[in-house]
């Protein structure tokens, strides 16, 4: 048996759709704080094991390299303003789920290379960070994060 079977991509997608919409639906923009996990298994086999200091560079670095070597994502750029933090996101396997979205007059709430990056922020940094903003044009995907300060210590 061929334990490495692949599914086709606009079928996985479209399922994708299908879940993130029939959410929607039944959670409106309250889906958004519930989708921030999502991705949490590939970061915990894949992002975790990469990550060699508790630093933001390192951290983006990791997740960029992973995506694009995977193919997960064409191209992932990055720049730090402050607090926020900019990512785009060229060429991801999941556009066509966004597309979808946006074409039913939903603007996409949940993004898993921001996930990923929140997960790592808040596990390796402990600071909490959220993704504000996801906007979708020809050249890929724009993410806002928001960097929070670390959480004070009771120490």
């Amino acid at each position: 048996m061929n334990d490495k079977k692949t599914i086709p991509l606009d079928y996985a997608n479209g399922l994708i759709y299908e879940l993130e919409k029939a959410f929607w639906d039944e959670r409106g923009r309250g889906a958004r704080f519930r989708m921030t996990t999502v991705g949490r298994q590939y970061y915990r086999e894949r992002i975790r094991p990469a990550l060699e200091a508790p630093d933001l560079e390192q951290i983006l670095k990791t997740v960029q390299a992973t995506l694009e070597s995977e193919g997960i994502a064409g191209q992932v750029s990055y720049d730090q303003d402050g607090r926020l933090l900019r990512l785009t996101v060229k060429g991801c396997l999941h556009g066509q789920v966004e597309d979808r979205m946006t074409s039913h007059g939903i603007e996409p709430f949940t993004c898993v290379p921001a996930n990923l990056i929140v997960l790592a922020v808040e596990e390796k940094l402990d600071r909490p960070i959220e993704l504000a903003e996801i906007k979708k044009d020809e050249n890929g995907c724009h993410l806002l994060l928001v960097l929070f300060d670390k959480r004070p210590s009771l120490d």
